[in-house]
């Protein structure tokens, strides 16, 4: 790391004098297992990621082995565009997004509001579920009221190192009993080759874009930067780091996904045996696992199921309110005040706020159908807005020459945000055809 860099990043917006002396004193940045692309892809992964990849299994055995690799791959790119940006700027990505003009900012706003409220009620229904399958004398609201309290709770102080500390844990839950039910199926290895060969079975084509492009998060991919920065990573000295970081955060989440794929094929597809759609999908395999391997699989599942949903919690909790303290404060014009931009801050509080209580009337209302429209209009269209503003931002003149795109990933982000296009229009088609019929 050279003195331009240092000196560079010390004037930008949001790094610290005691960032500054850490940077200059630690020359030779030091990665460890456990980081913030573990805590991005944990947190992508929930239950309707491993619904996905279930049913994919079970319906087209190892065929789209291939899509669900394919979307590893693509969240790898997305995220370090969106690591390179903060580390080679020292500015976060919602400032990119304001330098591209008023439109981002309004699309960001909207979004990140309307996104919070229903994600907000799915999310804590989701960590629920299981529980309410090993406590079935327990309603399931009250299950997900707890989820909700509990996670706003964990990092309503903000303390990024103990939230990374539970997320690990949590992710180890995940691999034991993911993986672990993955390797008791004992998998045509054969076939799991097979299935790396790219095949679009007839009439499954906006299925294995949607399981490319679905599996691994939406608008937590762009947290990334923020939490790079909750964890002292700020400075260009760090670009190795956080790529090393990132690829093998999604190389555990592809074992996840692979291993999700291989219980569905070898559990479902070959035995032509059929789950519930959605969700409860999951409570289901539990079922099928107890059957085929003995009653204590079941329970052993759904923990891990209840981990894949509340490390989710967690992740957006945290990270999406992160972005929001940003968006307000530079809203506000306290842009150059940090504190106000950090995590515990009152905009991050009133975030974790907003995530936790709103939400829980969805729990009793139902979620209105107006709501449910909005929220999948937006979050169709998150993911090719993230592709094209990298794009544009880390291709301009606001990146230095050294950290700009290459050629191949000018490629790679602009199929990206085409597929994303063409999967959001559907998306939308869906949402607003039974209003139409209405």
């Amino acid at each position: 790391m050279g003195d331009d860099d240092v000196t560079g990043t010390a004037g930008a917006r949001g790094v610290t004098e005691q960032g500054l002396r850490h940077t200059l004193d630690d020359a030779r940045p030091r990665w460890r297992i456990v980081g913030p692309g573990l805590v991005v892809a944990a947190t992508g992964i929930g239950a309707g990621d491993l619904v996905a990849t279930l049913v994919a299994g079970s319906t087209y055995g190892y065929t789209l082995l291939w899509a669900a690799v394919v979307g590893v791959l693509i969240k790898i790119v997305l995220v370090e565009g969106a690591g390179r940006w903060s580390l080679a700027t020292g500015r976060t990505i919602f400032d990119g997004w304001k330098s591209l003009g008023a439109w981002a900012t309004v699309y960001f706003g909207v979004y990140i509001v309307v996104w919070g409220f229903s994600y907000g009620a799915a999310a804590m229904s989701s960590t629920a579920l299981p529980l309410a399958a090993l406590f079935p004398e327990v309603d399931l609201v009250w299950f997900a009221v707890a989820s909700g309290l509990i996670g706003a709770g964990v990092v309503w102080l903000g303390r990024y190192r103990a939230f990374e500390k539970i997320v690990a844990v949590l992710v180890g839950l995940m691999f034991v009993t993911v993986v672990g039910s993955a390797v008791l199926t004992a998998p045509n290895l054969g076939e799991v080759v097979a299935g790396l060969v790219p095949r679009v079975p007839e009439g499954s084509v906006f299925y294995t874009l949607g399981l490319a492009g679905g599996v691994g998060g939406t608008i937590t991919l762009a947290a990334y930067g923020y939490w790079l920065r909750e964890k002292g990573w700020y400075a260009p000295g760090w670009m190795r780091v956080m790529r090393i970081d990132n690829a093998s955060a999604y190389v555990i989440s592809g074992v996840f996904v692979i291993s999700m794929l291989i219980v569905g094929a070898e559990l479902l597809y070959s035995s032509g045996s059929a789950v519930a759609d959605g969700q409860g999908g999951l409570v289901d395999l539990a079922d099928v696992l107890a059957d085929r391997y003995g009653e204590a699989m079941a329970p052993v599942f759904l923990v891990g199921f209840w981990a894949s949903s509340f490390s989710s919690i967690l992740g957006v909790w945290n990270g999406v309110s992160l972005m929001f303290a940003d968006f307000v404060a530079t809203a506000l014009g306290h842009a150059d005040d940090d504190r106000r931009r950090r995590s515990g801050g009152l905009y991050y509080r009133a975030y974790v706020l907003w995530l936790t209580f709103p939400p829980m009337l969805l729990l009793l209302l139902d979620r209105p159908i107006a709501l449910v429209v909005a929220y999948g209009v937006l979050g169709s269209l998150f993911m090719p807005f993230l592709a094209l503003t990298l794009l544009f931002l880390l291709n301009s003149s606001r990146v230095p020459r050294k950290w700009r795109n290459r050629p191949w990933t000018n490629v790679v982000l602009g199929l990206v945000a085409l597929m994303f296009l063409v999967l959001g229009v559907s998306e939308l088609v869906k949402a607003v055809e039974p209003l139409i019929g209405g």
